[in-house]
Parts: C-alpha cells; structure tokens; sequence
C-alpha cells in the first residue's frame, strides 16, 4: 500500500495563525494513524500570486503545483479564520482555479478558527456549500476552534483536541474507501 497524500490548506493571510496551526493539528493526527505525506499549503506564502490571477495558465509554475496538489490529494482538509462571516476570499480565489470535477468524490475535512464559538456555523453555511460544488466527500465531522482552544498558537484545549482526534478517526476510513474507488477506476 502506498501512503496517502494528505493536502493541508489554511486560508489564513497571517503568520503565524491559529488556522495554520488547527490544520497543521489535523494533518498532523491524521498521519499518526496512517502512512501519509502530508503537504501544507498557506495563503500567506501563495496569495500574492494568486491575487492578480483571473485564469488558471495566468498562474505561476509554484502555484499551478499547489493546485495539482490539491487535485491529487487523498485527502483535503481546508480550513480558513471567519472573515466577516464567511472565508477569506483569497481562500475562495485559491479554489475558483481547481478543476471543477478535481474534486468529485475526494474527501474533504473541514476546519475553521473565530474570535469566538458563534462563528463555528462556517463549517456548515460556507465552507460545506463551497466543496458541495465541486461534488467532494465533506466529512460529517468538522473542526472549529475559538481563540480560547489555544495558547499562542498551539492548540491547548483538551477539547479541542479530542475534537481533532475524532475527525481523524472518522476520516481515515472514508480516506481509504475512495482511495480504493480511485484505484478500481484505474482498472
């Protein structure tokens, strides 16, 4: 079995950053449970580049390799900070350039940090919709955290973390299911 590709995204525009650090924390316990790779991909470091794009061949080469990434991944897990009430829209920019059918049937672990637990519907009124498009596998479970799950930008909260041991376990089988459809489809 070859390991999996785990494709981490944070939509956070600041360094360091709490999103950074929740996805970083998913991937992370992810791939204690599994042969994985994991990949990080940050706003911080792409967005520039991202900005002025209107069409995909308008990319620069380290961009387009993210987005292959992306395509590629076994699994995606997404998150972004709550920007006035939704993701960030360069987070949003990232994806309008991924393949419209890249997508179908991966699975997608869905992760979003806020000022405070109102803002945790993200996952569900946002970010949800976002991969419902593309025809991904949203895993049922989703991560938020509050600034109180961290100390600095370390995750703290035994409850937050209990969360993202959770989402773990639930994904790796899902991971695995579609990673085998992949591989019968190559049949």
């Amino acid at each position: 079995m070859t390991s999996y590709r785990i494709v981490a995204v944070s939509g956070s525009l600041h360094e360091p950053s709490k999103t950074t650090a929740l996805v970083r924390a998913i991937a992370d316990a992810v791939a204690d449970r599994a042969d994985a790779e994991v990949q990080l991909i940050e706003l911080t470091e792409i967005g520039p580049s991202l900005a002025g794009a209107l069409r995909r061949e308008d990319l620069p080469v380290h961009v387009e390799d993210q987005l292959i990434a992306i395509e590629q991944a076994d699994l995606l897990i997404v998150g972004s900070p709550v920007y006035r009430a939704s993701f960030t829209g360069l987070f949003k920019h990232l994806f309008d350039f991924v393949g419209q059918y890249a997508l179908v049937g991966k699975p997608v672990l869905l992760a979003a940090t806020g000022g405070g637990e109102r803002h945790a519907l993200i996952i569900e009124h946002q970010l949800r919709p976002l991969f419902a498009f593309f025809q991904a596998l949203t895993l049922p479970v989703g991560v938020y955290a509050s600034n109180t799950d961290f100390d600095g930008y370390q995750v703290a909260s035994e409850v937050l973390a209990t969360r993202i041991a959770l989402a773990a376990d639930r994904a790796l089988p899902l991971v695995g299911y579609a990673a085998s459809r992949s591989a019968d489809a190559l049949v």
